[in-house]
């Protein structure tokens, strides 16, 4: 009933339409709710209106993405002498904090591959071989000690179990929560020992430091040996007559 017919005026509640309400909330990462009103004397049609008030505004809207942290490039390891930050194409300030933890896990990934082939290539041309058999009929010394053509002489079978590995490892990497890109760690975390958990954050950054150190040498060394391979002389450290 209306004013006009003596009665109590009707209270008209505001309409939010759409999604032009949103806005004027703050975001969902950076928000802090209050506690749930403590029960008050009341008819229970209105404690329960007094519930709703509380809930609607702090549940009924869709979830938000988390902020990625504040992510400073001069700050992160590998920022070391004699170089410093290296980056003249300023690939670093391309995009946004996501796009700069992606970059450096994948550089972290690359530094780890590369170490593990480097050291396997040295291995494998000083003709040091696992024991036994590789497949039936195949022993890990008949494929040879000169790594290309040892990876050439690979069944299908082995091939496959390398590759099915390495995307385990890799589909692992990514499912994990909260994604790197979002400031979780790096790769799968192995530190069965503890080590890492009982260093101080200055030991920590030293030894990022070095890991990334050593696998950006590690990625020139194994681009290095490759094309000393395939086009000798190519490499002048690696003198045409060094057989890899």
């Amino acid at each position: 009933r209306g004013a006009a017919s003596g009665g109590r005026p009707r209270r008209r509640e505001p309409v939010c339409r759409g999604s032009h309400a949103l806005p004027l909330l703050p975001p969902l990462a950076t928000r802090s709710y209050p506690a749930p009103p403590k029960a008050r004397d009341g008819p229970p049609l209105t404690q329960t209106l007094r519930h709703l008030i509380w809930t609607v505004p702090n549940y009924a809207r869709p979830v938000a993405r988390v902020a990625p942290m504040q992510v400073a490039v001069e700050d992160m390891a590998g920022v070391q002498n004699p170089v410093g930050l290296f980056d003249p194409m300023g690939l670093a300030t391309s995009g946004n904090d996501e796009t700069l933890l992606w970059f450096r896990a994948a550089e972290l990934k690359h530094s780890r591959v590369t170490m593990l082939a480097t050291a396997g290539w040295l291995v494998n041309s000083a003709g040091v071989f696992f024991p036994g058999d590789l497949t039936h009929g195949t022993k890990f010394s008949d494929l040879g000690s000169k790594p290309l053509e040892a990876w050439a002489a690979v069944p299908f079978a082995g091939k496959f179990q390398i590759l099915l590995f390495a995307g385990c490892v890799e589909f692992f990497s990514e499912v994990k929560k909260p994604h790197y890109m979002k400031g979780g760690p790096m790769g799968l975390q192995c530190d069965p020992l503890g080590i890492y958990e009982n260093m101080t954050p200055e030991m920590r950054k030293t030894r990022m430091n070095r890991e990334l150190a050593n696998g950006r040498l590690a990625m020139i060394g194994i681009m290095s040996f490759i094309a000393a391979a395939k086009v000798p002389g190519s490499v002048p450290a690696i003198p045409a007559a060094f057989d890899i």
